[in-house]
């Protein structure tokens, strides 16, 4: 396992170091997906095992905590987070990047966090740590948290064992338990800036690196990720058609992205949504740029009451997207809905 601290969150870690001489029990790290949550985790974790701690707060790398940890084998570590995670690990850098891969089943692994994988931490927290320190829980995204397993860890979390700290990452607030986050200290991890990210995604040789930042939002990891998959051809398909929606495509459209991830699908409209909302108001884009010319034609066309709707309704469609009854049937729905609102 290897332990990552990326350049924008160095302020971030000054600020953690001031925590330490009253480390809480539980701390809750939030953000946006794709700016290195789950790396900033694991090495506070490595520091708050580490036996030989830097004046920095980085752990020394040397001692036997951190031999350890690096292995992936320290006795008092842990990490929860879904099954899917532990199958197909994410490209380095994401929310579930580290190896530690499980045989493949038939069965899907999971993409939430179950209330067994809690339980099994009572074992864990009810022996005496191997070096006489703490013992560390991390877990990520806290929001894959099913509601068993989220009533089983605030019942961890009112009654914490001592000596153990909990580190959690979420991407959404707002999808967790508000008992949960009321017994966290929350910390923000915030998005890097433009200009921050794109140097970094530069040295990482990304070509276009502008491009692919602006389609992610922002987020450098969530960049670098899909640049390294390289192709943009189902954001194109679904792009094309928003730029000149209709009935008749919209079924065709949904046939060639039947297969595609649905919440990234959302997500690609909600953006695109909102350039467009953009481009109305203050004739600037913020994710798409290469589709000026597109966007421009469809504010000046498009009432805003309609794109209010279309907005308003890819937002709900946004909460559904992770469990549809038919993937087909979902993307169908989404386009002619949005061909409702914009043709």
């Amino acid at each position: 396992m290897v332990v990552t601290m990326y350049p924008w969150q160095q302020d971030a870690w000054a600020r953690l170091q001031q925590m330490r001489e009253r480390m809480p029990h539980a701390i809750l790290f939030h953000g946006p997906q794709g700016v290195g949550k789950a790396d900033f985790l694991e090495t506070f974790a490595q520091a708050l095992l580490c036996e030989n701690v830097r004046p920095d707060g980085h752990a020394c790398g040397a001692c036997a905590s951190c031999g350890w940890f690096l292995q992936n084998n320290h006795p008092d570590y842990r990490r929860v987070r879904p099954e899917a995670f532990e199958d197909e690990p994410p490209a380095e850098g994401e929310e579930g990047a580290e190896s530690g891969g499980k045989a493949k089943s038939t069965k899907a692994p999971s993409k939430e966090i179950k209330i067994e994988q809690i339980r099994s931490l009572a074992d864990f927290m009810n022996i005496s740590t191997h070096r006489q320190g703490l013992r560390v829980v991390v877990l990520y995204p806290a929001e894959a948290l099913n509601m068993p397993a989220s009533n089983a860890l605030l019942k961890t979390l009112e009654e914490p064992p001592p000596g153990t700290v909990f580190l959690l990452a979420s991407n959404s607030l707002d999808r967790l338990l508000p008992t949960i986050l009321s017994r966290c200290r929350k910390f923000a991890l915030p998005m890097p800036g433009h200009e921050e990210a794109l140097a970094w995604l530069k040295e990482q040789g990304v070509q276009d690196a502008d491009s692919w930042l602006r389609e992610q939002g922002g987020a450098p990891l969530a960049a670098l990720q899909e640049s390294e998959a390289g192709s943009r051809e189902e954001m194109d398909v679904l792009l094309q058609f928003l730029a000149h929606p209709a009935v008749d495509s919209a079924l065709r459209t949904a046939e060639k992205l039947s297969k595609s991830a649905l919440p990234a699908l959302v997500a690609w409209q909600q953006r695109w949504l909102y350039d467009v909302f953009s481009m109305k108001l203050s004739g600037r884009l913020r994710y798409y740029p290469r589709y000026q010319k597109e966007l421009a034609a469809l504010a000046g066309r498009v009432p805003t009451a309609s794109l209010n709707r279309a907005i308003k309704a890819a937002g709900e469609r946004r909460a559904v997207a992770d469990h549809p009854l038919s993937a087909k049937l979902f993307v169908e729905d989404m386009l002619l809905e949005y061909t409702s609102c914009c043709a």
